[in-house]
């Protein structure tokens, strides 16, 4: 899957072949600052998620303030609030991420997705119909 780069490159390879300009079929995003993840809002993401694209969030990429609660707190509820957008957070560990493209391919198949698997919003209504 072609996908567009926010930050930097994720340090494990998330099932994307990155972009820099459209066409595209996701948005992963590598890295955010501390301002970044406090104030979301960046465009080229809001546009992919009205278009339906995946958006993976690269989790060791999202900042962390462990040592003052507050900025924890507000970051716990940035992310929160980037889940209910339809951003899909991801380790790249052994949970395998559908698309909604793959899902209408496991349909067509009448297959299920592996145990364990992350589904995108899209990808889990796919499934679901």
């Amino acid at each position: 899957m072609r996908g567009l780069l926010i930050g930097e490159k994720p340090g494990c390879d998330l099932g994307f072949t990155y972009e820099n300009n459209p066409p595209y079929d996701g948005v992963v995003i590598g890295s955010l600052t501390l301002g970044q993840a406090l104030c979301f809002a960046n465009e080229q993401v809001l546009s992919a998620l009205a278009e339906g694209k995946t958006v993976v969030c690269y989790t060791p990429g999202f900042p962390q303030a462990p040592k003052n609660r507050a900025l924890s707190t507000a970051l716990a509820t940035s992310r929160r609030n980037m889940k209910n957008l339809g951003i899909v957070f991801t380790d790249g560990g052994q949970k395998r991420l559908i698309t909604a493209q793959e899902a209408r391919a496991l349909k067509a198949a009448g297959r299920q997705p592996a145990p364990g698997a992350v589904l995108t919003p899209l990808a889990k209504e796919i499934l679901e119909s």
